[in-house]
Protein backbone atom coordinates (compact mmCIF):
# COMPACT_ATOMS: atom_id res chain seq x y z
CA UNK A 1 0.00 0.00 0.00
CA UNK A 2 2.79 2.06 0.53
CA UNK A 3 4.63 1.60 -2.27
CA UNK A 4 1.42 2.37 -4.30
CA UNK A 5 0.61 6.15 -2.50
CA UNK A 6 4.52 6.62 -3.44
CA UNK A 7 4.26 5.40 -7.66
CA UNK A 8 0.91 8.00 -7.51
CA UNK A 9 2.41 10.45 -5.47
CA UNK A 10 5.30 10.56 -8.03
CA UNK A 11 3.30 10.07 -11.09
CA UNK A 12 1.13 13.10 -10.25
CA UNK A 13 3.74 15.66 -9.37
CA UNK A 14 6.09 14.27 -12.60
CA UNK A 15 4.53 17.31 -14.51
CA UNK A 16 5.10 20.10 -12.10
CA UNK A 17 8.90 18.91 -11.25
CA UNK A 18 10.35 20.43 -14.57
CA UNK A 19 9.43 24.02 -13.04
CA UNK A 20 10.73 25.50 -9.46
CA UNK A 21 8.39 27.33 -7.69
CA UNK A 22 8.58 31.23 -7.60
CA UNK A 23 7.28 34.32 -5.90
CA UNK A 24 4.52 36.47 -8.24
CA UNK A 25 6.60 39.48 -7.71
CA UNK A 26 8.74 37.73 -10.52
CA UNK A 27 6.13 37.47 -12.94
CA UNK A 28 5.07 40.99 -11.88
CA UNK A 29 8.96 42.03 -12.94
CA UNK A 30 9.13 39.97 -16.60
CA UNK A 31 6.08 41.60 -16.97
CA UNK A 32 7.19 44.94 -17.05
CA UNK A 33 10.13 43.95 -18.24
CA UNK A 34 8.04 42.88 -21.34
CA UNK A 35 6.45 46.13 -22.16
CA UNK A 36 9.77 48.54 -21.73
CA UNK A 37 11.18 45.75 -24.27
CA UNK A 38 8.20 46.41 -26.76
CA UNK A 39 8.20 49.93 -26.35
CA UNK A 40 11.92 49.98 -26.88
CA UNK A 41 11.53 48.01 -29.63
CA UNK A 42 8.60 50.06 -31.26
CA UNK A 43 10.42 53.19 -30.99
CA UNK A 44 13.62 51.91 -32.51
CA UNK A 45 15.47 52.97 -28.71
CA UNK A 46 18.54 50.79 -28.98
CA UNK A 47 19.93 52.32 -25.94
CA UNK A 48 15.78 51.41 -24.34
CA UNK A 49 16.26 48.06 -25.20
CA UNK A 50 19.59 47.47 -24.09
CA UNK A 51 18.48 48.68 -20.46
CA UNK A 52 15.92 46.49 -20.36
CA UNK A 53 18.35 43.53 -20.84
CA UNK A 54 20.33 44.18 -18.24
CA UNK A 55 17.09 44.74 -16.20
CA UNK A 56 16.26 41.22 -17.07
CA UNK A 57 20.03 39.96 -16.45
CA UNK A 58 19.79 41.57 -13.07
CA UNK A 59 16.37 39.70 -11.91
CA UNK A 60 17.95 36.19 -13.38
CA UNK A 61 20.86 37.05 -11.50
CA UNK A 62 19.19 37.87 -8.19
CA UNK A 63 17.40 34.31 -8.79
CA UNK A 64 20.38 32.50 -9.46
CA UNK A 65 19.59 31.88 -13.14
CA UNK A 66 23.18 33.15 -13.86
CA UNK A 67 24.10 31.01 -17.44
CA UNK A 68 20.21 33.36 -18.14
CA UNK A 69 22.12 36.28 -16.88
CA UNK A 70 24.96 36.13 -18.63
CA UNK A 71 22.86 35.63 -21.83
CA UNK A 72 20.84 39.07 -21.63
CA UNK A 73 23.80 40.41 -20.86
CA UNK A 74 26.04 39.67 -23.32
CA UNK A 75 22.94 41.18 -25.78
CA UNK A 76 23.02 44.12 -24.17
CA UNK A 77 27.02 44.83 -24.22
CA UNK A 78 26.24 43.95 -28.49
CA UNK A 79 23.90 46.87 -28.34
CA UNK A 80 26.35 49.25 -26.09
CA UNK A 81 28.92 48.87 -28.27
CA UNK A 82 27.21 49.70 -31.11
CA UNK A 83 26.04 52.96 -29.55
CA UNK A 84 29.41 53.62 -28.27
CA UNK A 85 27.63 53.87 -24.51
CA UNK A 86 31.32 53.54 -22.58
CA UNK A 87 30.17 53.95 -19.43
CA UNK A 88 27.10 51.15 -19.63
CA UNK A 89 29.67 49.17 -21.38
CA UNK A 90 32.06 48.48 -18.04
CA UNK A 91 29.53 48.06 -15.93
CA UNK A 92 27.58 45.27 -17.71
CA UNK A 93 31.23 44.08 -18.37
CA UNK A 94 32.23 43.48 -14.72
CA UNK A 95 28.39 41.67 -14.24
CA UNK A 96 28.63 39.49 -17.46
CA UNK A 97 32.01 38.51 -15.42
CA UNK A 98 30.44 38.20 -11.76
CA UNK A 99 27.78 36.27 -13.61
CA UNK A 100 30.45 34.02 -15.27
CA UNK A 101 31.99 33.49 -11.88
CA UNK A 102 28.82 32.50 -10.46
CA UNK A 103 29.01 29.81 -13.24
CA UNK A 104 32.50 28.82 -12.59
CA UNK A 105 33.76 29.86 -15.43
CA UNK A 106 36.85 31.51 -14.28
CA UNK A 107 39.02 32.65 -17.55
CA UNK A 108 35.84 34.38 -19.64
CA UNK A 109 35.42 35.81 -16.19
CA UNK A 110 38.96 37.16 -15.61
CA UNK A 111 39.11 38.43 -19.50
CA UNK A 112 35.80 40.38 -18.59
CA UNK A 113 36.85 41.28 -15.32
CA UNK A 114 40.20 42.69 -17.20
CA UNK A 115 38.37 44.16 -19.62
CA UNK A 116 36.18 46.25 -17.33
CA UNK A 117 39.31 48.02 -15.56
CA UNK A 118 40.31 49.02 -19.16
CA UNK A 119 37.22 50.65 -20.10
CA UNK A 120 37.01 52.17 -16.21
CA UNK A 121 36.64 56.04 -16.37
CA UNK A 122 37.59 56.43 -12.11
CA UNK A 123 40.32 54.99 -10.40
CA UNK A 124 38.32 52.84 -8.06
CA UNK A 125 36.68 50.74 -10.73
CA UNK A 126 39.63 49.92 -12.44
CA UNK A 127 41.13 49.27 -9.20
CA UNK A 128 38.36 47.16 -8.15
CA UNK A 129 38.38 45.24 -11.55
CA UNK A 130 42.14 44.37 -12.08
CA UNK A 131 41.76 43.29 -8.32
CA UNK A 132 38.83 40.66 -9.04
CA UNK A 133 40.71 40.14 -11.88
CA UNK A 134 43.88 39.00 -9.58
CA UNK A 135 41.70 37.32 -7.00
CA UNK A 136 40.60 34.48 -10.22
CA UNK A 137 44.33 34.31 -11.20
CA UNK A 138 46.35 34.39 -8.38
CA UNK A 139 47.90 31.31 -7.73
CA UNK A 140 48.53 31.37 -3.61
CA UNK A 141 45.74 31.95 -1.18
CA UNK A 142 48.17 34.93 0.06
CA UNK A 143 47.84 36.73 -3.11
CA UNK A 144 43.90 35.76 -3.45
CA UNK A 145 43.27 37.68 0.00
CA UNK A 146 45.29 41.06 -0.56
CA UNK A 147 43.49 41.41 -3.89
CA UNK A 148 40.48 40.85 -1.71
CA UNK A 149 41.66 43.22 0.81
CA UNK A 150 42.19 45.82 -1.61
CA UNK A 151 38.75 46.08 -2.52
CA UNK A 152 37.15 45.85 1.28
CA UNK A 153 39.61 48.90 1.64
CA UNK A 154 38.27 50.43 -1.25
CA UNK A 155 34.25 49.77 -0.59
CA UNK A 156 35.02 50.87 3.23
CA UNK A 157 36.00 54.32 1.64
CA UNK A 158 33.12 54.24 -1.04
CA UNK A 159 30.60 52.84 1.53
CA UNK A 160 29.64 50.23 -1.20
CA UNK A 161 27.49 47.91 0.68
CA UNK A 162 26.91 45.30 -2.09
CA UNK A 163 30.62 45.38 -3.31
CA UNK A 164 31.61 44.99 0.74
CA UNK A 165 29.74 42.04 1.78
CA UNK A 166 30.68 39.93 -1.53
CA UNK A 167 34.16 40.72 -1.11
CA UNK A 168 34.05 39.46 2.66
CA UNK A 169 32.44 36.56 1.35
CA UNK A 170 35.15 35.53 -0.72
CA UNK A 171 37.55 36.50 2.01
CA UNK A 172 36.04 33.81 3.66
CA UNK A 173 36.52 31.43 0.73
CA UNK A 174 40.31 32.13 0.83
CA UNK A 175 40.26 31.71 5.08
CA UNK A 176 38.88 28.29 4.67
CA UNK A 177 40.99 26.94 1.62
CA UNK A 178 44.03 28.36 4.61
CA UNK A 179 41.80 26.27 7.28
CA UNK A 180 41.75 29.77 9.29
CA UNK A 181 38.38 28.98 10.89
CA UNK A 182 37.89 31.77 13.44
CA UNK A 183 38.46 34.65 10.16
CA UNK A 184 36.15 32.89 7.69
CA UNK A 185 33.41 32.47 10.60
CA UNK A 186 33.69 35.82 11.16
CA UNK A 187 33.96 37.25 7.27
CA UNK A 188 31.12 34.96 6.50
CA UNK A 189 29.05 37.01 9.38
CA UNK A 190 30.08 40.20 8.79
CA UNK A 191 29.03 39.80 4.78
CA UNK A 192 25.73 38.68 5.92
CA UNK A 193 25.24 41.68 8.76
CA UNK A 194 25.98 43.44 5.76
CA UNK A 195 23.56 41.78 2.95
CA UNK A 196 20.71 41.53 4.98
CA UNK A 197 19.90 45.13 4.97
CA UNK A 198 20.80 45.96 0.95
CA UNK A 199 20.65 42.86 -0.49
CA UNK A 200 18.20 39.85 0.95
CA UNK A 201 18.95 37.23 -2.09
CA UNK A 202 22.73 38.11 -1.44
CA UNK A 203 22.36 37.36 2.44
CA UNK A 204 20.37 34.08 2.12
CA UNK A 205 23.33 32.59 -0.01
CA UNK A 206 25.73 33.66 2.67
CA UNK A 207 23.68 32.43 5.37
CA UNK A 208 23.57 29.14 3.07
CA UNK A 209 27.28 29.16 2.77
CA UNK A 210 27.31 30.01 6.80
CA UNK A 211 25.31 27.10 7.81
CA UNK A 212 27.22 24.68 5.17
CA UNK A 213 30.15 25.59 6.82
CA UNK A 214 29.43 24.80 10.28
CA UNK A 215 28.18 21.75 9.41
CA UNK A 216 31.71 20.62 7.66
CA UNK A 217 33.04 21.20 10.83
CA UNK A 218 30.73 19.86 12.99
CA UNK A 219 29.49 22.85 14.78
CA UNK A 220 25.70 21.93 14.31
CA UNK A 221 24.47 24.09 17.04
CA UNK A 222 26.19 27.29 15.74
CA UNK A 223 24.39 26.00 12.01
CA UNK A 224 21.16 26.56 14.18
CA UNK A 225 21.82 28.79 15.34
CA UNK A 226 22.39 30.70 11.86
CA UNK A 227 19.75 29.80 10.19
CA UNK A 228 17.11 30.24 13.23
CA UNK A 229 18.40 33.83 12.85
CA UNK A 230 17.54 33.82 8.96
CA UNK A 231 14.57 32.40 10.08
CA UNK A 232 13.66 35.86 11.65
CA UNK A 233 14.09 37.90 9.15
CA UNK A 234 11.73 40.12 7.78
CA UNK A 235 12.95 39.20 4.42
CA UNK A 236 12.07 35.68 5.24
CA UNK A 237 8.93 35.55 7.48
CA UNK A 238 7.06 37.84 4.62
CA UNK A 239 7.99 35.42 2.01
CA UNK A 240 6.01 31.63 3.06
CA UNK A 241 7.51 30.45 0.20
CA UNK A 242 10.98 30.88 1.39
CA UNK A 243 10.25 30.29 4.82
CA UNK A 244 9.31 26.37 4.00
CA UNK A 245 12.66 26.28 2.29
CA UNK A 246 14.75 27.78 4.95
CA UNK A 247 12.79 25.19 7.46
CA UNK A 248 13.70 22.45 5.02
CA UNK A 249 17.23 23.64 5.48
CA UNK A 250 16.96 23.76 9.44
CA UNK A 251 15.57 20.22 9.51
CA UNK A 252 18.39 19.08 7.25
CA UNK A 253 20.74 20.36 9.66
CA UNK A 254 19.07 18.13 12.39
CA UNK A 255 19.06 14.75 10.49
CA UNK A 256 22.97 15.68 9.55
CA UNK A 257 22.84 16.12 13.56
CA UNK A 258 21.37 12.88 13.95
CA UNK A 259 17.91 14.58 15.67
CA UNK A 260 15.47 12.80 13.59
CA UNK A 261 12.60 14.04 16.08
CA UNK A 262 13.17 18.04 15.58
CA UNK A 263 13.39 17.22 12.17
CA UNK A 264 10.10 15.60 11.63
CA UNK A 265 8.67 18.81 13.93
CA UNK A 266 10.18 21.00 11.22
CA UNK A 267 8.92 19.13 7.77
CA UNK A 268 5.91 18.92 9.56
CA UNK A 269 5.27 22.79 10.31
CA UNK A 270 6.73 23.44 6.96
CA UNK A 271 3.94 20.90 5.59
CA UNK A 272 1.70 22.59 7.28
CA UNK A 273 2.61 26.54 5.62
CA UNK A 274 2.91 25.02 2.25
CA UNK A 275 -0.53 23.75 2.46
CA UNK A 276 -1.98 26.60 3.77
CA UNK A 277 -0.36 28.97 1.13
CA UNK A 278 -0.40 27.08 -1.97
CA UNK A 279 2.85 25.94 -2.39
CA UNK A 280 2.80 22.49 -4.23
CA UNK A 281 6.24 21.69 -4.46
CA UNK A 282 7.60 22.40 -1.53
CA UNK A 283 4.68 20.55 0.15
CA UNK A 284 6.28 17.51 -1.85
CA UNK A 285 9.53 18.23 -0.87
CA UNK A 286 8.45 18.10 2.64
CA UNK A 287 6.57 14.97 2.43
CA UNK A 288 9.28 13.42 0.57
CA UNK A 289 11.44 14.44 3.47
CA UNK A 290 9.21 13.10 6.36
CA UNK A 291 8.55 9.59 4.33
CA UNK A 292 12.46 8.78 4.24
CA UNK A 293 12.49 9.80 8.45
CA UNK A 294 9.37 7.41 8.98
CA UNK A 295 10.84 4.87 6.60
CA UNK A 296 14.40 4.63 8.61
CA UNK A 297 12.37 5.03 11.97
CA UNK A 298 10.04 1.60 10.33
CA UNK A 299 7.03 3.78 10.86
CA UNK A 300 4.78 2.71 7.65
CA UNK A 301 1.64 3.72 9.14
CA UNK A 302 2.24 7.35 9.17
CA UNK A 303 4.16 7.36 5.99
CA UNK A 304 0.86 5.90 4.67
CA UNK A 305 -0.92 8.49 6.81
CA UNK A 306 1.21 11.34 5.06
CA UNK A 307 0.73 10.52 1.68
CA UNK A 308 -3.40 9.86 2.34
CA UNK A 309 -3.14 13.16 3.69
CA UNK A 310 -1.28 15.34 0.91
CA UNK A 311 -2.93 13.37 -2.16
CA UNK A 312 -7.04 14.22 -0.49
CA UNK A 313 -5.56 17.83 -0.21
CA UNK A 314 -3.69 17.77 -3.58
CA UNK A 315 -6.29 19.33 -5.54
CA UNK A 316 -7.39 22.11 -3.44
CA UNK A 317 -3.20 22.29 -3.03
CA UNK A 318 -2.67 23.23 -6.61
CA UNK A 319 -5.35 25.54 -7.12
CA UNK A 320 -4.46 27.46 -4.70
CA UNK A 321 -1.12 27.03 -5.99
CA UNK A 322 0.19 30.14 -7.80
CA UNK A 323 3.68 29.04 -8.54
CA UNK A 324 2.59 26.55 -11.43
CA UNK A 325 0.42 29.26 -13.38
CA UNK A 326 3.36 32.21 -12.69
CA UNK A 327 5.73 29.61 -14.24
CA UNK A 328 3.58 29.15 -16.90
CA UNK A 329 3.06 32.76 -17.29
CA UNK A 330 7.21 33.00 -17.12
CA UNK A 331 7.58 30.63 -19.91
CA UNK A 332 4.60 32.30 -22.06
CA UNK A 333 6.98 35.96 -20.99
CA UNK A 334 10.39 34.58 -22.11
CA UNK A 335 8.38 33.40 -25.21
CA UNK A 336 7.25 36.75 -25.94
CA UNK A 337 10.88 38.34 -25.08
CA UNK A 338 12.27 36.01 -27.56
CA UNK A 339 9.40 37.24 -29.90
CA UNK A 340 10.29 41.00 -29.39
CA UNK A 341 14.23 40.08 -29.95
CA UNK A 342 13.58 38.55 -33.35
CA UNK A 343 11.62 41.51 -34.28
CA UNK A 344 14.28 44.30 -33.01
CA UNK A 345 16.45 42.00 -35.19
CA UNK A 346 14.23 42.57 -38.02
CA UNK A 347 13.64 46.15 -37.64
CA UNK A 348 17.43 46.57 -37.38
CA UNK A 349 17.91 44.38 -40.72
CA UNK A 350 15.52 46.14 -42.43
CA UNK A 351 17.15 49.47 -41.17
CA UNK A 352 20.52 48.63 -42.25
CA UNK A 353 18.98 47.56 -45.79
CA UNK A 354 17.29 50.85 -45.96
CA UNK A 355 20.64 52.55 -44.61
CA UNK A 356 22.28 51.16 -47.45
CA UNK A 357 19.92 51.87 -49.61
CA UNK A 358 19.95 55.69 -48.67
CA UNK A 359 23.71 55.83 -48.66
CA UNK A 360 23.43 54.25 -52.07
CA UNK A 361 21.35 57.15 -53.08
CA UNK A 362 23.27 59.76 -51.44
CA UNK A 363 26.41 58.19 -52.81
CA UNK A 364 24.86 58.10 -56.31
CA UNK A 365 23.33 61.95 -56.26
CA UNK A 366 26.77 63.02 -54.63
CA UNK A 367 28.28 61.69 -57.59
CA UNK A 368 25.97 63.23 -59.97
CA UNK A 369 25.62 66.49 -58.14
CA UNK A 370 29.64 66.18 -58.73
CA UNK A 371 29.34 65.26 -61.87
CA UNK A 372 26.63 67.94 -62.86
CA UNK A 373 29.37 70.29 -60.90
CA UNK A 374 32.27 69.09 -63.63
CA UNK A 375 30.25 69.70 -66.58
CA UNK A 376 28.89 72.84 -65.73
CA UNK A 377 32.39 74.27 -64.41
CA UNK A 378 33.84 72.51 -67.86
CA UNK A 379 31.30 74.52 -69.67
CA UNK A 380 32.14 77.61 -67.79
CA UNK A 381 35.55 77.22 -68.47
CA UNK A 382 35.30 76.44 -72.29
CA UNK A 383 32.81 79.55 -72.89
CA UNK A 384 35.01 81.80 -70.66
CA UNK A 385 37.74 80.28 -73.39
CA UNK A 386 35.39 81.27 -75.90
CA UNK A 387 34.86 84.40 -75.22
CA UNK A 388 37.98 85.41 -74.01
CA UNK A 389 39.65 84.22 -77.68
CA UNK A 390 36.07 86.30 -79.52
CA UNK A 391 37.35 89.20 -76.65
CA UNK A 392 41.34 88.89 -78.36
CA UNK A 393 39.84 88.16 -82.11
CA UNK A 394 38.05 91.78 -81.73
CA UNK A 395 40.26 93.40 -79.62
CA UNK A 396 43.22 92.77 -82.44
CA UNK A 397 40.57 93.28 -85.27
CA UNK A 398 41.75 96.70 -86.80
CA UNK A 399 38.68 98.43 -88.97
CA UNK A 400 39.23 97.41 -92.64
CA UNK A 401 38.40 101.03 -93.56
CA UNK A 402 40.95 102.31 -91.59
CA UNK A 403 43.56 100.73 -93.03
CA UNK A 404 42.27 100.66 -96.96
CA UNK A 405 41.66 104.47 -96.43
CA UNK A 406 45.54 104.70 -95.07
CA UNK A 407 47.06 102.91 -97.88
CA UNK A 408 44.80 105.13 -100.21
CA UNK A 409 46.37 107.81 -98.48
CA UNK A 410 49.85 107.03 -99.07
CA UNK A 411 48.89 105.95 -102.79
CA UNK A 412 47.64 109.41 -103.01
CA UNK A 413 50.95 111.68 -101.63
CA UNK A 414 52.98 109.49 -104.21
CA UNK A 415 50.74 110.04 -107.32
CA UNK A 416 51.29 113.85 -106.53
CA UNK A 417 54.56 113.27 -105.89
CA UNK A 418 54.81 114.32 -102.49
CA UNK A 419 57.17 112.17 -101.30
CA UNK A 420 57.60 113.78 -97.69
CA UNK A 421 54.05 113.98 -96.97
CA UNK A 422 54.01 110.02 -97.91
CA UNK A 423 56.99 109.62 -95.69
CA UNK A 424 55.87 111.25 -92.32
CA UNK A 425 52.08 109.51 -93.29
CA UNK A 426 54.03 106.01 -93.33
CA UNK A 427 55.99 106.79 -90.22
CA UNK A 428 53.05 107.75 -88.45
CA UNK A 429 50.93 104.46 -90.03
CA UNK A 430 53.49 102.10 -89.02
CA UNK A 431 53.97 103.46 -85.10
CA UNK A 432 49.92 103.28 -84.80
CA UNK A 433 50.30 99.28 -86.25
CA UNK A 434 53.41 98.93 -83.57
CA UNK A 435 51.66 100.10 -80.52
CA UNK A 436 48.38 98.30 -81.32
CA UNK A 437 49.92 95.17 -82.47
CA UNK A 438 52.27 95.30 -79.06
CA UNK A 439 48.84 96.16 -76.85
CA UNK A 440 46.97 93.30 -78.55
CA UNK A 441 47.34 90.24 -76.67
CA UNK A 442 46.08 92.12 -73.02
CA UNK A 443 42.61 92.81 -72.49
CA UNK A 444 43.68 96.07 -69.85
CA UNK A 445 46.68 97.81 -70.84
CA UNK A 446 48.38 101.09 -68.98
CA UNK A 447 46.23 104.47 -69.58
CA UNK A 448 49.13 106.77 -70.93
CA UNK A 449 49.84 103.94 -73.67
CA UNK A 450 46.13 104.13 -74.75
CA UNK A 451 46.48 108.10 -74.54
CA UNK A 452 49.50 107.20 -77.04
CA UNK A 453 47.80 105.28 -79.43
CA UNK A 454 44.33 107.88 -79.17
CA UNK A 455 47.40 110.31 -79.89
CA UNK A 456 49.12 109.03 -82.86
CA UNK A 457 45.65 108.18 -84.56
CA UNK A 458 44.23 111.31 -84.31
CA UNK A 459 47.34 112.88 -85.53
CA UNK A 460 47.17 110.49 -88.41
CA UNK A 461 44.04 111.36 -88.89
CA UNK A 462 44.99 114.69 -89.14
CA UNK A 463 47.24 114.17 -91.44
CA UNK A 464 44.50 112.75 -94.17
CA UNK A 465 41.84 115.47 -93.60
CA UNK A 466 44.03 118.34 -92.29
CA UNK A 467 41.30 120.90 -93.70
CA UNK A 468 38.17 119.14 -92.00
CA UNK A 469 38.88 119.41 -88.55
CA UNK A 470 40.89 120.41 -85.80
CA UNK A 471 41.02 118.19 -82.30
CA UNK A 472 41.77 118.69 -78.84
CA UNK A 473 42.73 115.63 -75.95
CA UNK A 474 41.86 116.74 -72.64
CA UNK A 475 42.94 114.51 -69.88
CA UNK A 476 42.16 115.11 -65.69
CA UNK A 477 44.86 115.91 -63.63
CA UNK A 478 43.63 113.88 -60.89
CA UNK A 479 43.66 110.94 -62.94
CA UNK A 480 45.89 108.29 -61.42
CA UNK A 481 48.12 107.73 -64.78
CA UNK A 482 50.41 104.81 -63.61
CA UNK A 483 48.41 102.42 -61.93
CA UNK A 484 44.78 103.24 -63.82
CA UNK A 485 44.35 100.70 -66.74
CA UNK A 486 41.67 100.56 -69.42
CA UNK A 487 40.49 98.44 -72.50
CA UNK A 488 42.95 99.18 -75.24
CA UNK A 489 41.33 100.75 -78.52
CA UNK A 490 37.96 100.61 -76.65
CA UNK A 491 38.06 104.35 -77.75
CA UNK A 492 39.67 104.46 -81.23
CA UNK A 493 36.44 103.11 -83.49
CA UNK A 494 34.28 105.94 -82.02
CA UNK A 495 36.80 108.52 -83.33
CA UNK A 496 37.37 107.16 -86.58
CA UNK A 497 33.08 107.01 -86.79
CA UNK A 498 33.31 111.01 -85.62
CA UNK A 499 36.22 111.74 -88.66
CA UNK A 500 35.20 109.40 -91.17
CA UNK A 501 30.92 109.70 -91.00
CA UNK A 502 30.59 113.12 -89.68
CA UNK A 503 33.66 115.91 -89.71
CA UNK A 504 34.92 114.81 -93.72
CA UNK A 505 32.00 115.74 -95.11
CA UNK A 506 31.53 119.05 -93.58
CA UNK A 507 31.95 122.16 -95.96
CA UNK A 508 34.30 124.04 -93.49
CA UNK A 509 36.56 123.15 -91.13
CA UNK A 510 35.46 121.09 -87.83
CA UNK A 511 36.19 120.41 -84.29
CA UNK A 512 36.79 117.07 -82.72
CA UNK A 513 37.24 117.02 -78.59
CA UNK A 514 38.50 114.12 -76.62
CA UNK A 515 38.12 114.28 -72.96
CA UNK A 516 38.98 111.88 -69.61
CA UNK A 517 37.31 112.98 -66.52
CA UNK A 518 37.57 111.80 -62.98
CA UNK A 519 33.44 111.19 -61.82
CA UNK A 520 33.80 109.18 -58.29
CA UNK A 521 34.63 106.19 -59.14
CA UNK A 522 34.17 106.56 -62.85
CA UNK A 523 36.46 107.44 -65.61
CA UNK A 524 34.34 109.57 -68.21
CA UNK A 525 35.12 109.50 -71.63
CA UNK A 526 33.74 111.70 -73.58
CA UNK A 527 34.09 111.94 -78.08
CA UNK A 528 32.34 114.95 -79.17
CA UNK A 529 32.00 116.37 -82.82
CA UNK A 530 30.28 118.94 -84.63
CA UNK A 531 30.02 116.90 -87.53
CA UNK A 532 27.32 116.13 -89.65
CA UNK A 533 25.49 113.47 -87.27
CA UNK A 534 24.34 110.23 -87.29
CA UNK A 535 21.23 110.50 -88.86
CA UNK A 536 22.72 112.62 -91.94
CA UNK A 537 25.61 110.21 -92.27
CA UNK A 538 23.40 107.39 -92.72
CA UNK A 539 21.94 109.32 -95.78
CA UNK A 540 25.23 109.94 -97.36
CA UNK A 541 26.63 106.21 -96.82
CA UNK A 542 26.64 103.68 -99.82
CA UNK A 543 25.04 100.23 -98.74
CA UNK A 544 28.47 99.03 -98.72
CA UNK A 545 29.85 101.39 -96.38
CA UNK A 546 26.43 100.94 -94.15
CA UNK A 547 27.01 97.42 -93.68
CA UNK A 548 31.01 98.14 -92.72
CA UNK A 549 30.45 100.74 -90.46
CA UNK A 550 27.50 98.74 -88.83
CA UNK A 551 29.87 95.92 -88.17
CA UNK A 552 32.27 98.40 -86.62
CA UNK A 553 30.03 99.42 -84.43
CA UNK A 554 28.66 96.26 -83.28
CA UNK A 555 32.02 94.84 -82.65
CA UNK A 556 33.19 97.46 -80.40
CA UNK A 557 29.72 96.91 -78.40
CA UNK A 558 30.08 93.20 -77.86
CA UNK A 559 33.53 93.66 -76.82
CA UNK A 560 32.12 95.46 -74.09
CA UNK A 561 29.46 93.12 -73.07
CA UNK A 562 32.19 90.78 -72.86
CA UNK A 563 34.75 92.87 -71.02
CA UNK A 564 31.64 93.17 -68.48
CA UNK A 565 30.97 89.48 -68.54
CA UNK A 566 34.31 88.21 -68.14
CA UNK A 567 36.14 90.79 -65.47
CA UNK A 568 33.07 92.11 -63.79
CA UNK A 569 33.38 95.78 -65.01
CA UNK A 570 31.29 98.08 -65.33
CA UNK A 571 31.57 99.71 -68.82
CA UNK A 572 28.58 101.47 -69.89
CA UNK A 573 28.39 103.51 -73.94
CA UNK A 574 26.34 106.28 -75.30
CA UNK A 575 25.79 107.18 -78.57
CA UNK A 576 23.77 109.97 -78.97
CA UNK A 577 23.41 113.21 -81.57
CA UNK A 578 24.24 116.44 -79.27
CA UNK A 579 20.78 118.13 -78.92
CA UNK A 580 22.31 121.65 -78.76
CA UNK A 581 23.36 121.76 -82.77
CA UNK A 582 25.56 119.88 -84.74
CA UNK A 583 27.46 116.53 -84.23
CA UNK A 584 27.64 112.90 -81.91
CA UNK A 585 28.12 113.22 -78.29
CA UNK A 586 29.97 109.66 -77.36
CA UNK A 587 29.62 109.12 -73.56
CA UNK A 588 31.70 105.71 -72.28
CA UNK A 589 31.62 105.68 -68.56
CA UNK A 590 34.20 102.92 -66.78
CA UNK A 591 34.12 102.22 -63.12
CA UNK A 592 37.73 101.43 -61.77
CA UNK A 593 39.04 101.52 -58.20
CA UNK A 594 42.39 102.85 -59.13
CA UNK A 595 41.46 105.86 -60.33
Amino acid sequence: MKLFFKILFIFILAAGNFCTAQDSTRVTHANKSVARLKKAVDNNDNKGVADTYVGIANDYFNQGNYAKSEEFLVKARNIYKNLNDKKNLESVTRKIAQSQEKQNKINPAISNYSMAAEMSYTEKSRAVNSNDAARLSSPTPEQKADAIQDNINISLKGKDKGDLAASYSQMADVNIQQKDIPRAEENLNSAYAISKKEAPHQALEINQKLTNFYVENRNFEKAIEAKKKVLKEDFVKENSQEKVNQIQELADIYIKKNDPEEAVVLLKNAYGIALEKGHTLEAQKSVKRLDSLYDKAGNTDASVSLYRDFLGKLPDLVSKDRSLIDNKILEDTEQRISQLEKERELKDQLIRKKNVFNYSLIGALILLTGLVIFIFRTLKKVQIKNKKIALQSLRREMNPHFIFNSLNSVNHFIATNNELEANQYLTKFSKLMRGVMENSAEDFIPFQQELDLLQNYLALEKTRFADKFDYEIDVDESLNMQSLKIPGMLVQPFLENAVWHGLRYRSDKGFLKLSFKKDGPYLKITVEDNGIGIEESKKQKTHHQKTREGRGMKNTLERIKLLNDLYHQDIQCKVTDKKDGMGVLVEIGYKNSNI
